[in-house]
Order: structure tokens, then C-alpha cells, then sequence
């Protein structure tokens, strides 16, 4: 039986890349790619992938929230998150999303394969550098509790993207054409964000986005 793969990256080489090398293999095939998180939604919702292969630092939507929506919509899909980094707060935020697996972009094309075939099969697949951190990330994560740092996860699904555009910079009226709502709902967005988060600023709330993982320095 093959595996249908949807490749979700902003970087075209990349996608290119992998392509060819998941043509050859002869029970894979790519049925979509998309550079953007709603794309990647849109295309998924039109491909039915068996596995998404998913970039997390993407512009307008990233990979968290992608998967995330992408999961409401296409329940059968699983998603591999590929990242340049090990880091906790991605490996988190992509675990609570939905990800069936975790893949560092520097690993041999053979470790990727390997993904693929048991995230398809139903296992859960971790690079090996990754599968310490989510107890690192565990462990990190209730000391932050203790000490009153709130979690994205106390943001609703919309606010998290508002913030993610905030962050990059978007105006609120161009917010609001983006998300097909008035420049007065995203200002209120913007005020409930700052409230639970307990925030006084565009800057703080750029600095928390960036901290997070809701979006990136280099876009």
C-alpha cells in the first residue's frame, strides 16, 4: 500500500528536495505541497494525505496551529513536524496539536523514511534527540506553572493566530481582512490576549510569540 504525502514548507528548495527523494522510494508518494499553514490545510482538506510532513516556522500560520486545524478537518491525517531545531517549546506545541512525530531537518533522508512508514502504521515516531526533551519539556513546564507563567494554551484557537500576526507585524485592519473579521474584532482580540497573558504591549506580545514558538525572528 502506498503512503500519500502532503509536504508543508515555506522554503520551495526544500520541498523540492524531499520530493525527489520520496519519488524514489516506491511506497511513498507526494500527492500535494504547500508553502504556507493554510495551504497546507486547504490542500489536505482536497488530498486526503495519509502524513503530512509539516514545517513549523511558517508565515501567517505556523505549523502548530496548522496541524492543529488540519486534524479538525482531515481526522484521518498524521502529521510529522520538521523542524531545524530541538527545541522544547516546538516539540511541545506540536505534541499538544496533534503530531504522531517529530523529525530534526538535518537527519539522513533513511531516519525521515523511517518516520513516514511508522507514523502511517500508527506509532508515534521521535528523533532520538527529541524523544528526552518532552520529559525535559515536562518537567520545564510545571516549574513555569509554579512560578504563574501562563501557556498558549490558555489562548483560544483565533486568538493564538491573532497573536502570531500581531507578531509578525500585520496592522489590525489587515488582520482583519486575513481573517475575514472588522479591525474592531481584532482589537478585542488583541485586549483579551494581553489580559490573560497579563501583557501591556505589541512588544511583549511580539516577545512572548517569538518565545513560544508562534512565530520566528526570521520569519
Amino acid at each position: 500500500m502506498t503512503i500519500r504525502v502532503l509536504l508543508a514548507d515555506d522554503h520551495k528548495i526544500l520541498r523540492d528536495g524531499l520530493r525527489n527523494l520520496i519519488q524514489a522510494q516506491p511506497d511513498i508518494e507526494v500527492v500535494g505541497e504547500a508553502g504556507n499553514g493554510r495551504d497546507a490545510i486547504r490542500l489536505a482538506v482536497k488530498k486526503t494525505p495519509d502524513v503530512v510532513l509539516m514545517d513549523i516556522n511558517m508565515p501567517d500560520l505556523n505549523g502548530m496551529e496548522a496541524t492543529s486545524e488540519l486534524l479538525a478537518a482531515v481526522p484521518g491525517a498524521k502529521v510529522i513536524a520538521l523542524s531545524m531545531y530541538a527545541s522544547q517549546r516546538f516539540v511541545a506545541g506540536m505534541l499538544a496539536a496533534g503530531a504522531r512525530g517529530f523529525v530534526i531537518k538535518d537527519c539522513a533522508f533513511e531516519e525521515l523514511h523511517a518516520a513516514v512508514r511508522a507514523v502511517a502504521s500508527g506509532r508515534i515516531y521521535l528523533s532520538p534527540e527529541i524523544a528526552e526533551m518532552v520529559v525535559q519539556d515536562y518537567v520545564s513546564r510545571l516549574r513555569l506553572d509554579r512560578e504563574g507563567y501562563q501557556p498558549a494554551s490558555v489562548l483560544s484557537a483565533r486568538e493564538r493566530e491573532v497573536l502570531q500576526l500581531v507578531a509578525e507585524g500585520w496592522a489590525a485592519r489587515e488582520i482583519g481582512e486575513r481573517l475575514h473579521v472588522s479591525g474592531k474584532t481584532v482589537y478585542s482580540h488583541i485586549r483579551r490576549i494581553m489580559k490573560k497573558l497579563a501583557l501591556g504591549s505589541i512588544a511583549e506580545l511580539t516577545k512572548y510569540a517569538l518565545r513560544e514558538g508562534l512565530t520566528s525572528a526570521d520569519g
